[in-house]
């Protein structure tokens, strides 16, 4: 049995009611482009700390994907590397997999740091010190 034949343009549902018109089209790429964006630059900046962050950063990535080709294939790599990273991780001894968690603690501890978070939360203990002031956010 054969598919009757059909073009390529003639994609069934909503998306092709924005092929026809150049300037939707234009624009729905636009906003796929913004959100898409804002969702992995959302998931770069999540991805030292607890939490969802790689996943958000492929949620990204495949939302851009929709839309453009080029995301589909950041995504098909970042996954894979992803993965790489994950096996070869498990492969190693408790002390590489230490000092690994050691790394992500210390990246989230300095950026605590830079962003006040401590002398935000001695303020609400009474705890007053200096070096807790952050000096970038600190109010000195």
């Amino acid at each position: 049995m054969t598919k009757p034949d059909t073009k390529p343009d003639e994609h069934k549902g909503w998306r092709h009611w924005f092929h026809r018109n150049p300037a939707l089209n234009l624009a729905y790429r636009i906003g796929v482009g913004v959100i898409g964006g804002l969702v992995l630059v959302g998931g770069i900046i999540m991805i030292p700390y607890p939490g969802p962050g790689w996943l958000v950063v492929f949620a990204g990535l495949a939302i851009l994907a929709t839309e453009f080709e080029w995301a589909g294939r950041v995504l098909k790599f970042a996954k894979r590397y992803y993965d790489r990273w994950v096996e070869w991780l498990k492969r190693q001894p408790a002390w590489v997999r230490g000092l690994v968690m050691a790394g992500v603690c210390a990246i989230v501890l300095v950026t605590c740091y830079f962003l006040n978070v401590f002398a935000l939360v001695g303020g609400w203990f009474g705890v007053e010190w200096s070096w807790l002031q952050s000096p970038i956010f600190g109010s000195r």
